[in-house]
Order: structure tokens, then sequence, then C-alpha cells
């Protein structure tokens, strides 16, 4: 049976990957991005290069979106030349699957939006980071109909290896998204003051990280970005600092609106602000032990 067309928009460092991966799946692709670089990576895997999303979505069936933020999926979908205007040209009906970090209400604002419109919207955001991306193995947090769920389940198999079903309302997907972010943002934190603290001792990098990863005080995060701390390695960032920026303060959006304490998140917060105000917004997250490092006695 023929594979459906995916839209395909956004083609950063995680949504380049996984749009090669639904090529190698046997997915007729067609994308778009701002940036030229990303079109003529993904026309080079196989891919067919769009000039909008409007154009991206002629013929298709399903549109993956893969952009930074909520503001972007929405204009993606409702702004000029987005998917609402190509959408009368689409296959029917138009399967729309975010895998963007955004808020639970922007979620459910876009599916409520989507849904006036007769689409499908799945609440899909994603973890596993550009690694993850590259060889597949992405964790999927999808929300909405489940029977839209089971039907695009050849769609998420190409990209990632596990599928959470989060809910059948779009923002849940969104709210284990955060709450994911909220571990991840506090453990990498927390592993950024201990090296530094190490550093500032003038102890033996490696070896307080070779001790520590192996024993209760490990973490994923700390094994996974220990490493380059112990190098100073923050150039060629897998995830950059105002990533968590970004993720760290949809928490505490979120903590407002349940009028719920989060107050370790807030911490790491200010400490992925306090490195992103030193000039390492861009560098990888592992970075964020510059902004305890910083401190001079």
């Amino acid at each position: 049976m023929k594979k459906p067309i995916i839209a395909f928009v956004g083609l950063g460092a995680m949504g380049l990957h996984s749009a090669r991966r639904l090529v190698q799946a046997g997915f007729e692709v067609r994308g778009f991005d701002l940036q030229p670089a990303s079109l003529q990576a993904l026309a080079q895997a196989g891919g067919m290069v769009c000039t909008s999303a409007a154009e991206a979505v002629q013929g298709a069936s399903h549109a993956v979106l893969f952009v930074v933020n909520g503001k972007q999926a929405e204009q993606v979908i409702f702004g000029a030349n987005g998917l609402v205007d190509g959408a009368t040209l689409a296959s029917s009906p138009l399967t729309i699957i975010s895998c963007v970090t955004m808020s639970p209400t922007e979620a459910a604002a876009l599916g409520a939006r989507c849904t006036a419109r007769n689409w499908t919207f799945l609440d899909a955001p994603v973890s596993g980071g550009m690694v993850g991306a590259e060889q597949g193995t992405l964790t999927i947090m999808a929300a909405g109909e489940r029977e839209a769920i089971e039907s695009c389940r050849p769609l998420f198999a190409a990209i990632s290896r596990r599928l959470m079903v989060a809910g059948e309302r779009a923002g849940q997907g969104a709210m284990v998204k955060a709450i994911n972010q909220l571990l991840c943002g506090v453990h990498l934190a927390a592993a950024g003051e201990a090296m530094a603290m190490a550093q500032r001792a003038g102890l033996d990098l490696q070896a307080v990280f070779d001790v520590v990863s192996q024993s209760a005080a490990g973490s994923w995060m700390l094994s996974d970005r220990g490493p380059r701390m112990v190098q100073g390695s923050f150039d060629a960032p897998t995830s950059a600092v105002d990533i968590f920026v970004k993720d760290l303060g949809i928490v505490q959006d979120i903590a407002r609106e349940l009028r719920f304490p989060a107050p370790l998140s807030a911490s790491a917060l200010q400490s992925f602000l306090g490195s992103s105000g030193a000039g390492n917004g861009k560098k990888d997250d592992a970075a964020v032990m510059q902004y305890y490092a910083s401190f001079q006695p």
C-alpha cells in the first residue's frame, strides 16, 4: 500500500534528521524551512523541497511540525502561506502532527482551531534531542484522538523508539513534555553546579565525574553532559542553553496557572538564564556549568 504524503515543516537539527528517516522509510516528504541549507539537505536525502508550508501541504494527508515554539506553530498552520492556505488542495482529511514543545494552553488552543476546520490535531512533542532524531530513537508523547494516533503509528515508528499515549486532548502531550523538561533541566543544572564546585576546589574533573556518575549521585543528564563539562567543550551543541531557557519558562508558566510551587525548576531556570546572559545561549546546554564557574571568590 502506498504510504501517505507528508508535509514536513521545520528542518532544524532534529527536524531534518526526522524528515530523512521518513524518506528512508518510504514516505514521500514535501519539506519547507526558512534556511536554504536545510532545504538542500532534504533534497539530497530524497525529499521534495517546497517554498512555503502552503505548497508543502498540497496533496498531503499529514503535516508534521518541528518548529521551535507555539507561536511558530500557529504561524505555520494559520499564518500567511501557512497550511491553511494550501489545505484546500490537500488530501482529505488532514492530520496535523505537532512535535513542537509549547505550553499546554497553546497546544489546546491550536487543537481547538484545527478541530473547527475538521482537521485532526495531534499534540505530539518529542524527547531525545538531535542524537535521538538522527538514530530514530525519539520518545513521542502523543495526545489526541486514539484512532488518529493508531493510524499514525507507521509514521511514528520511522522516527521514534517509544510512543507514549498521553491522553485524548491536545495539551496533555505538552504537559508530559513540560514535566520531562522540568526533570531534565533540574538534573542538568545540578550537574553543572557540582562540576563547577569541583573545578573551583581544584579537583581533577575527570576523576570526579568517574566517581559521581557511577554512584547514587548519577543521572542520565550527568552521564551524557558530564564529559563535555570535563572537557569544557560547549561549541558543538546537540541542544542549546536557550532551549532550557524556553522550556523551563514553560514549566514556570504552568506552575503559575496551577498555583503549584516549583522552586527547583525556578532555580534551574535562573542558572540557564545566567549562562545565556553571559553569552552562552547558543552553546551546548552543558555550558550551564559556566554560570556557576563565572562567580569569582
